[in-house]
């Protein structure tokens, strides 16, 4: 489905502010039509494929700057040149752009402490936080990309903000998650990643970006967005489980049912984002595993890593992506258009 020409945004683009077209629940027809649902989860799907049976430890090559505009979503480069990372020039490299990027929000946190406040939940030193990236994201995107896409960085820097949670609510979803994979996905769109980058988008890139996000969570305590209590998969996070489930697949020796064994998980999460994620929940949640985390419970009972991703795929577009609850939120602009798809 779609060839490459179709994603490569003209030369000449119009980059505009992201706004909300999602406004009631019978717009969702719209959104599932769009040209920016197709992209989006073409972008999940062709990730999902990049890091198939790798581990996050692994050497992979990364394209020097993302010269060319738009990418193929649709033929999976081979990793054939692996690059060692000491031998890469650092700075110009777009994925390290962006994980310095990340690393200046790490930073924040740390010189913005929580505050003393009655309730225990939803500490407000976040919102401090958040008006510093509110008022800087612009600046920190116009870094990553080249000087002749300027005009892309307050497009791009929207979903950014959007990125990291709802300073209001002091809440944080799988909302906020898309953002930062719409973030993601915009960056390909105008070049500055490739799509021959999938391992380092979603080793380096993404999974700093969960870091510095459960750092958030943990630091400010912030709720869950519309979490479904223990019938979701997780109270933040969706797509680490959907790559981290493919990560595994064909793994010799590490099943589904072997997620839920604490050694296992110990010795192996530095590899693999799932069971990240898995040491995360246990690290937050007390009480027997199968009690705090019911669905993860029962996907440990599927035979493959091939089924359990392919459920995730299924659980994810239905339980985030047609969730007006959901979607409401999500902006749109020239790079992620509401237009319906052009077949």
């Amino acid at each position: 489905p779609g060839a490459s020409e179709e994603m490569a945004p003209p030369l000449q683009q119009n980059f505009m502010i992201p706004k909300k077209e999602i406004n009631v629940v019978s717009d969702m027809g719209k959104w599932k039509r769009s040209q920016a649902y197709a992209d989006y989860m073409g972008f999940i799907l062709t990730l999902n494929e990049g890091v198939r049976g790798k581990k996050l430890t692994c050497e992979y090559k990364v394209s020097e700057v993302g010269e060319e505009f738009g990418c193929s979503w649709f033929s999976f480069s081979d990793f054939a040149a692996v690059v060692p990372d000491s031998s890469l020039d650092a700075w110009s490299l777009p994925i390290e752009k962006l994980v310095a990027l990340l690393n200046t929000l790490d930073r924040w946190i740390d010189e913005t402490p929580p505050v003393d406040q009655p309730s225990r939940f939803g500490n407000k030193a976040f919102r401090t936080w958040y008006a510093k990236l509110d008022q800087e994201a612009e600046k920190l995107v116009a870094a990553v990309i080249p000087k002749h896409l300027a005009d892309a960085a307050p497009e791009v820097a929207l979903y950014l903000k959007e990125s990291v949670g709802n300073s209001t609510r002091i809440d944080y979803g799988t909302g906020h998650e898309a953002a930062f994979a719409a973030f993601l996905c915009c960056l390909c769109k105008i070049g500055v990643l490739r799509v021959d980058d999938q391992m380092a988008i979603v080793f380096k890139v993404f999974n700093r970006y969960l870091e510095v996000m459960r750092k958030l969570q943990k630091t400010y305590r912030m709720e869950p967005a519309g979490s479904q209590g223990v019938w979701g998969l997780d109270d933040f996070q969706f797509l680490p489980f959907i790559w981290g489930s493919s990560q595994l697949i064909d793994h010799p020796n590490l099943e589904p049912r072997h997620f839920v064994d604490e050694k296992v998980v110990n010795e192996n999460h530095k590899d693999f984002m799932f069971l990240e994620c898995i040491l995360f929940i246990t690290e937050m949640k007390t009480g027997p595993f199968a009690e705090h985390s019911n669905q993860l419970w029962n996907i440990s009972a599927v035979p493959s890593w091939s089924k359990v991703n392919q459920g995730l795929i299924r659980m994810y577009k239905a339980e985030c992506l047609e969730k007006f609850p959901v979607i409401q939120h999500f902006k749109f602009g020239s790079l992620l258009p509401i237009q319906p798809v052009t077949s």
